[in-house]
């Protein structure tokens, strides 16, 4: 079996690969910027990233931050990458990062790019949101009385641990470049996933739906961040709400 560094492998997608790639027999360093003997700030690099990178196989790349910093951190994996000799950097990536100008997606298609003109073996499966990032949102919104959502915009959430499934087969594969997209079973309307956790959660809240502005709300609004046509997850939106949100 092969070395394989998960990157972000204490986070919710980069725990699941690594337990489903130990169960699967193969060796698994996990790094994170906290978590010993690879605690690692990608965004800096240095002496340490190499002793990570060093000796490994495959790279699976899940760390990630909103904050805009994932292209230096991908910059800086990609150098010890090489000078390592990895033979595959697996990245995870969102599905419509090329059709929604939202300031994340940009970053993450530049990230791709990067790993593209890298001269590496290299693999990007792009997904949609998982059900937990949805749930969080909503968290946020339902502490106000009213609930307000973006007027006119569908989501298409998938499981988490099915992502983390197809991450686990394509790590012990060799380099694909971009695989297809891995999406959830359902389009939904936001405010269809809204009144389905308010109804999981108990809570009791009025839902407005308000009409935004900018290029990033009308890529959302016609549907780039979506993949109707790769909708191959299984478990729904309600599926999670049941195992996970307590009333």
């Amino acid at each position: 079996m092969t070395t394989i560094l998960v990157t972000g492998g204490t986070g919710t997608l980069g725990r699941l690969v690594t337990e489903r790639l130990r169960a699967d027999g193969h060796e698994v360093r996990v790094l994170s910027r906290h978590t010993q003997p690879y605690a690692v700030d990608l965004r800096e690099g240095g002496p340490e990233l190499d002793a990570a990178v060093a000796g490994v196989d495959t790279i699976v790349h899940c760390a990630t931050t909103p904050r805009g910093d994932d292209e230096q951190a991908a910059v800086n994996l990609i150098a010890a990458a090489r000078q390592a000799g990895v033979a595959h950097l697996l990245y995870i990536s969102i599905v419509g990062v090329d059709q929604v100008p939202f300031g994340y997606y940009k970053t993450k298609l530049a990230v791709e790019k990067r790993l593209a003109g890298s001269g590496l073996g290299w693999t990007v499966l792009r997904a949609t949101q998982f059900h937990d990032l949805l749930v969080q949102l909503f968290q946020g919104l339902a502490k106000v009385p009213v609930m307000v959502l973006p007027a006119g915009v569908s989501d298409q959430p998938v499981e988490v641990a099915e992502v983390a499934d197809r991450l686990a087969e394509l790590a012990a594969g060799a380099p694909a470049g971009r695989v297809d997209d891995m999406a959830g079973p359902e389009v939904r309307t936001f405010e269809s996933l809204a009144r389905a956790f308010l109804k999981a959660s108990g809570r009791r809240c009025a839902v407005v739906n308000v009409p935004l502005w900018g290029a990033a709300y009308r890529g959302f609004r016609a549907g780039g961040h979506l993949a109707p046509e790769r909708a191959v997850g299984k478990g729904t939106f309600e599926d999670y709400l049941a195992t996970r949100i307590r009333r």
